[in-house]
């Protein structure tokens, strides 16, 4: 019973991380399960994609009611990322994952230190007060121009779905979740608002698990003695944190975000030299 409960609480305190900043609770719950609770490498990954797509339908419903996600731009993007998920899930048995490990701490690395520098206020691509000219060139036109959202219009597209399946291949081979790719993606590189650009990374990132987990599952790499209470803690996390994200200061959320993937980087390179701490 009290490793139900510890597992549980775990549960719960990656949910709020995972709806909070769109990551699904991935990044979290790996570590999690492979440092404190001992469980191999790839079966925490399979647990984490069931408590991806667990944040995702709890927070989905939540976040389009309240018109935070952009939902079009989400789906066009997912096409890319549960291609890129169904891919990585069958090379996620071939490859060193060492290797993988430390090439995803560098862009990590690099990403925690884009987002340290960006400053607050307008993003690139977003629209811009009447009388002044555009920062970014031409406004978009076309079906890119339907992508956008209030006081945002949406930037390089042929290079967000790029990314949008690389997440896809990372997410089923490390199980933390395509939304350390997409959100950074949507924000820096599309010039979605970081807020809005979380809720829809919340609201896709279930269809991405679900393409990658159903070959971990077809495998017998689901432990359900520990997936069922990390589960029910998840969903209850994400639907705290779904609720009350409107209410978090947008600085936080992002110094929150950096944090995250500062933490996420040193375990992987970690696990790239193999000095894990587990050892």
């Amino acid at each position: 019973m009290p490793l139900t409960l510890l597992l549980i609480a775990g549960g719960v305190g990656t949910g709020v991380f995972g709806a909070l900043l769109g990551l699904g609770g991935g990044i979290l719950i790996v570590p999690l399960l492979t440092l404190g609770f001992g469980l191999p490498f790839r079966d925490a990954v399979a647990v984490s994609l069931l408590a991806v797509i667990t944040t995702s339908s709890a927070s989905a419903a939540i976040y389009l009611a309240r018109g935070a996600a952009n939902l079009r731009l989400g789906m066009t993007l997912e096409l890319l990322t549960a291609l890129g998920a169904l891919f990585g899930g069958l090379l996620a048995f071939a490859l060193d994952e060492r290797l993988l490990a430390g090439l995803f701490a560098i862009l990590l690395a690099y990403v925690a230190v884009s987002m340290a520098r960006r400053r607050e206020g307008r993003p690139p691509g977003s629209a811009v007060p009447s009388g002044e000219p555009p920062i970014d060139g031409p406004r978009p036109g076309g079906y890119v121009a339907t992508l956008g959202g209030a006081g945002y219009v949406v930037r390089r597209l042929p290079l967000g779905l790029a990314l949008s399946a690389f997440a896809g291949v990372q997410s089923a081979l490390l199980g933390v979740g395509g939304g350390i790719v997409k959100v950074p993606a949507m924000h820096l590189v599309m010039g979605v608002p970081l807020r809005v650009a979380t809720a829809t990374s919340n609201m896709t990132i279930g269809v991405t698990a679900s393409a990658s987990a159903m070959l971990y599952l077809a495998r017998g790499a689901v432990d359900p003695y520990v997936a069922g209470p990390v589960v029910l803690g998840v969903f209850i996390g994400a639907t705290i944190a779904s609720r009350l994200s409107h209410r978090v200061p947008l600085p936080l959320v992002r110094w929150l975000f950096v944090g995250v993937l500062t933490l996420v980087a040193f375990q992987m390179m970690a696990r790239a030299l193999q000095v894990s701490i587990s050892r």
